[in-house]
């Protein structure tokens, strides 16, 4: 007589391998690869740009690259970790500096003092976070705010680097004017290449994620172990180290600097217009913007208050009728995300499913 135990009986149904794929979470598309292909084009144009345009056009296309770095930094602080910060300038007029003292004073090649200086800026904005992250919505911006004003008292009462009323950076000089413009212009286009890579890179990282949870409910992703402090410092860091390049090219480009200029609250309401024309929260939406306010401010910055004025308007409106953007309605109108940093679910058909049955058409 046997005594092996009878075996169990197979469950009712067919197996899971049977019941095909399910749901299933994926991250990119084909539009994102078309995006993709699109943005890799536009770059190698951009590069070849000098060979064949004036100097007036590389100057002007250099500006703009400056002004698509710093829309991507503050995007980054405001759209994923949710910081509004009016003093990101502070790192935009110490790049600069850091980069005159590197450069001038201290012997280092101009392109390499570009590099050092946006490093000793990312430095020095992960020591300022230990301060500003003690304030909260809009003290946090004011505390900003104030951060750049007392960086620019402190550059004021430097003498070596022109005090109050500024200086030249004299390294280039070895550079003949259309050189000197052509090599800024593409350090400018790596740099905003690297900002937007960058950027795009660590959102779709495991801090990426942490972001912006931690700006979507703070209290909702510490209490799933979110460390969201350190997240938010990394962004601030990572916007310092940005801003700080954007600063030493706009030195190397004008080859002078004041402190009354370099750390400008202009800048941060450039920064948070060209957001919000673009789209914040997007990828795409800081370079948009950045494109709409060069245009304007090429063709329409000689009407001086008027030109400001109607800049404030266009603010309004965007943010009143289209508070996604330019990007936000292009994802609306094409329901497409060309730089997905998120996962979306998609729901399959199992494999071996009967095709749905035809309803009789009525006589």
């Amino acid at each position: 007589m046997s005594t092996r135990a009878p075996s169990s009986p197979e469950p009712a149904g067919p197996s899971p391998s049977a019941a095909g794929a399910g749901p299933r979470v994926r991250r990119s598309a084909r539009f994102g690869w078309i995006a993709f292909v699109v943005f890799a084009i536009v770059v190698a144009l951009m590069a070849l740009t000098p060979i064949s345009q004036p100097v007036s056009t590389i100057n002007n296309l250099t500006q703009l690259l400056i002004l698509v770095v710093i829309g991507i930094m503050w995007n980054l602080l405001a759209g994923y970790a949710g910081l509004v910060s009016i003093g990101l300038q502070a790192f935009v007029g110490l790049g600069g500096y850091v980069l005159l003292e590197l450069a001038d004073h201290n012997g280092v090649q101009p392109f390499l003092a570009l590099g050092l200086a946006a490093l000793i800026c990312g430095a020095v904005a992960l020591a300022t976070s230990f301060v500003v992250f003690r304030l909260r919505g809009g003290y946090f911006a004011i505390g900003t705010w104030v951060v750049a004003e007392v960086f620019s008292l402190i550059t004021a009462q430097i003498n070596s680097l022109g005090g109050g009323s500024g200086t030249s950076l004299n390294s280039l000089s070895y550079l003949e004017p259309l050189t000197r413009l052509k090599d800024v212009y593409w350090a400018a286009l790596i740099c905003a290449v690297l900002a937007l890579a960058g950027v795009y890179l660590l959102l779709r990282t495991r801090t990426g994620l942490a972001l912006t949870a931690t700006r979507d409910d703070e209290d909702g992703a510490r209490s799933l172990g979110v460390r969201s402090v350190l997240t938010r410092r990394i962004a601030y860091t990572v916007a310092g180290i940005g801003c700080g390049a954007a600063g030493g090219l706009y030195l190397m480009s004008n080859l002078d600097i004041v402190p009354s200029s370099a750390y400008s609250v202009n800048l941060s309401a450039y920064m948070i217009f060209i957001v919000l024309i673009g789209g914040i929260g997007t990828i795409e939406g800081p370079v948009i913007g950045a494109v709409v306010f060069w245009y304007i401010q090429l063709e329409f910055a000689s009407y001086g208050a008027y030109y400001l004025i109607a800049l404030g308007v266009l603010a309004v409106l965007m943010t009143l009728v289209l508070p996604g953007g330019v990007a936000g309605l292009i994802r609306r109108l094409t329901r497409q995300d060309p730089f997905p940093v998120g996962y979306t679910l998609a729901a399959e058909p199992a494999a071996d499913a009967p095709p749905p049955a035809s309803t009789p058409q009525e006589p």
